[in-house]
């Protein structure tokens, strides 16, 4: 695994697709001001992943805000299969739970061929939530709550997210150089 080639691959999607589409309008000021933890995982199998996990949400938790408000957990290599992450993903969500975290910190999720429920696998508006690799995101629900408090119909970022897409299309998000996650990418 080239650890520099993962973590330069997804700085890329946060700059180019996710602040620069706006996908997340809350992402840019986090990432500026160098809040967002990036931590690539070489576990290699499953459990060693969910004890990283564990100290993630420990460690985040635990952390000064102003220093680290939020940590993407990426794994290149261990979940290609969307389906085995969206298991893992709620795993996560009950560790969250065991870590007695709820209404601390949440999980959402990002994948390479991530697939919304009723979607075809290439369908445009499944790209809202395509990294170039399996990725936890752990967010402060504080956070999350200041956020949507200042951005006018936050309840209107998906539907927004999706038009921004369609107007995009594949052409101009392969355009991005970010890997579309039908590309061969091993790291």
């Amino acid at each position: 695994m080239n650890r520099d080639k993962v973590l330069a691959a997804t700085r890329q999607w946060l700059e180019k697709a996710v602040i620069g589409l706006n996908l997340c309008p809350f992402a840019k000021a986090v990432y500026v001001k160098n809040q967002v933890r990036i931590v690539v995982s070489d576990a290699r199998h499953v459990d060693a992943f969910l004890e990283e996990l564990d100290r993630e949400l420990d460690f985040l938790a635990a952390a000064n805000p102003e220093e680290i408000d939020t940590t993407l957990l990426v794994h290149p290599t261990l979940f290609p299969d969307f389906l085995d992450f969206n298991e893992i993903v709620g795993i996560a969500e009950e560790a969250v739970a065991e870590h007695e975290l709820e209404g601390v910190l949440q999980v959402a999720s990002f994948h390479p061929r991530f697939r919304f429920e009723g979607t075809g696998e290439d369908d445009i508006e499944n790209y809202t939530n395509r990294s170039p690799y399996p990725t936890l995101h752990l967010l402060r629900e504080d956070s999350i709550e200041r956020a949507v408090a200042a951005y006018p119909d936050a309840e209107t970022i998906p539907e927004r997210n999706i038009e921004t897409m369609n107007r995009l299309g594949h052409e101009g998000w392969k355009a991005l150089g970010i890997p579309d996650g039908g590309e061969d990418d091993t790291p």
